[in-house]
């Protein structure tokens, strides 16, 4: 007789990543797309010279965020990403937390994500298309001083 799922671990499947909650401070925005979520440890190579290797040592060096990449649906009267823009003012801008949850089935957070001292560095508007069926979407990339995961 065929398994029916019912009786199966919750760890025999990897999340789907469609559900998804952002929040910027405490305000909760609706995006359609998150990306750039990874942080890595840059190498620093030293040799010295009567080393008897001939190869480099490789240590951990600085730690590196790429830049969080986010895209919405234009909304009327929504100018969110350029109002956050527009507070930029000769190195100060108003740097906020910012949250992403995944989400399971039943709406609750099971990994997040938090950005520390987020800023935007780019906000894109939407293309423009006469023949176009698709729906305004415009973007804004985030930079941030940190990122920290958390299992829930």
């Amino acid at each position: 007789m065929a398994d029916d799922g019912s009786t199966q671990s919750t760890t025999v499947w990897p999340l789907p990543k469609f559900r998804f909650q952002v929040k910027w401070d405490s305000a909760e925005m609706s995006f359609q797309e998150v990306s750039g979520l990874d942080a890595e440890a840059q190498p620093i190579e030293y040799r010295h010279g009567n080393s008897p290797e001939f190869s480099v040592m490789k240590m951990p060096g600085l730690k590196k965020f790429s830049d969080v990449t986010m895209k919405k649906g234009v909304f009327k009267s929504d100018n969110k990403f350029w109002d956050w823009f527009t507070e930029i003012k000769m190195n100060v801008v108003k740097r906020k937390p910012i949250t992403i949850s995944l989400l399971d089935e039943e709406g609750n957070p099971t990994m997040v994500w938090t950005l520390t001292n987020a800023w935007p560095t780019k906000v894109t508007g939407t293309d423009l298309k006469s023949q176009g069926n698709e729906v305004a979407v415009e973007t804004i990339v985030i930079a941030h001083e940190g990122l920290k995961i958390e299992n829930k």
